[in-house]
């Protein structure tokens, strides 16, 4: 017995929608007030919530990869707005390459798989991969549009690539769960939603999701018992 695919495709485009929001994010940067790396850092560790939020804001528009594990962090904060803020920071510092030509190539990729434009999707994210090996989030959005082509396996692979490049990508980690449950392997598929849970408890999709798997896999065990 397998969850219900709706459920499954609402997580994924969930997902995709945050990630298509990452790119637009740092137009804000022609705000005058645009934070220095080192003012938003120090922002992020303040006693006061809403310094904490505009410390998480500022690195959603100049953040860099090295960032991340601060904005981790703050995946775990007690304001509920600077976890928000943080986990929409980590897509947009996700999505940043360092290269002007692989973000275009990137941004135009993303745009393509929101248009169920997948094909063309994939030999976008391709290039940008063979571009930009060590840009995780090529991977992953290679990766996210192989599994909404159906193409399970090849989708499973550029996890792999993803995980070895940022190993507390709760996205790829999500999305593991759901190649395995598409491939009947509940265990395997629960085991990485938790690992996701681990790295960002917000998730509340992929939460209930591993709640009601979990109540189906003991429930499958207690009739073969």
């Amino acid at each position: 017995m397998r969850l219900s695919k709706v459920a499954m495709k609402r997580l994924v485009l969930l997902v995709l929608a945050i990630a298509c929001l990452a790119p637009a994010m740092p137009a804000a940067a022609a705000e005058p007030d645009r934070p220095s790396r080192a003012q938003a850092l120090a922002a992020l560790k303040r006693t006061d919530a809403d310094e904490r939020r505009r410390g998480a804001l500022g690195l959603a528009i100049v953040g860099r990869m090295e960032d991340a594990p601060a904005l981790i962090i703050a995946l775990r904060d007690t304001d509920e707005r600077v976890r928000v803020v943080a986990e929409q920071a980590l897509w947009a510092v996700w999505s940043r390459s360092g290269d002007a030509r692989v973000d275009e190539l990137f941004a135009r990729g993303v745009a393509q798989m929101g248009e169920q434009r997948l094909p063309e999707a994939i030999a976008t994210f391709t290039r940008v991969i063979e571009l930009k090996p060590d840009f995780a989030e090529g991977w992953n959005k290679r990766a996210t549009a192989y599994f909404l082509a159906g193409e399970f396996r090849r989708s499973l692979r550029d996890c792999g690539e993803v995980v070895k490049r940022n190993p507390q990508h709760f996205g790829v980690l999500s999305g593991y769960g759901q190649i395995y449950l598409e491939l009947d392997q509940p265990e395997k598929a629960l085991e990485y939603f938790r690992r996701a849970l681990e790295v960002n408890p917000n998730l509340e999709g992929v939460q209930g999701l591993a709640e009601r798997l979990d109540s189906m896999i003991v429930r499958r065990r207690q009739r073969s018992i």
